[in-house]
């Protein structure tokens, strides 16, 4: 029992590492737009452990990465949208990943989190106006809407093949 709680912890330490690297050192990012593979660690997390697993790795991934690569100041809303997106991808991909489940998790993430909670939240801290934040960034939630459905179609069949499944 001691042996599968030290695996899972230092698992998502792993990704909450992964997640820090993704996110601050490679992904293009401008002030309202972010684009790449940093949603990959939290989406491992939520396959193999549910939404609290990969909240946690949002979550932490975010408050840690702002903490030590710091690119503004902190603001907990991108900590609380980064933990909802990982809790939405555990609901989705916990356990079963057919295309209706992965479709669902990245329609909630981009075009719910991302493009409306998360641009209010780039709207408040640069104190500028909503909606055109949101018009800029639908080009990004496209790209990623993209980029998102087939990673998260593999990933399965990846990590059956990383533990030596089919």
């Amino acid at each position: 029992m001691n042996h599968e709680k030290t695996k899972k912890l230092t698992t998502l330490a792993i990704l909450v590492a992964m997640h820090i690297i993704l996110s601050r050192f490679l992904s293009y990012s401008v002030w309202n737009m972010k684009i790449g593979f940093d949603f990959l660690p939290v989406a491992v997390a939520a396959v193999l452990y549910g939404p609290a697993g990969a909240a946690a790795v949002g979550a932490l991934g975010d408050f840690v990465g702002a903490i030590l690569f710091p690119i503004g100041p902190y603001f907990p809303g991108y900590t609380l949208s980064a933990a909802l997106s990982g809790a939405v991808l555990g609901v989705f991909l916990h356990k079963h990943q057919p295309l209706p489940r992965v479709l669902g998790a990245v329609a909630v993430n981009q075009w719910l989190i991302s493009l409306l909670l998360t641009s209010f939240w780039i709207s408040f801290t640069n104190l500028t106006p909503y909606w055109p934040v949101v018009w800029t960034r639908v080009p990004q939630c496209a790209i990623m809407t993209i980029l998102q459905i087939p990673v998260l179609m593999l990933l399965p069949r990846l990590l059956r093949s990383i533990k030596g499944g089919r």
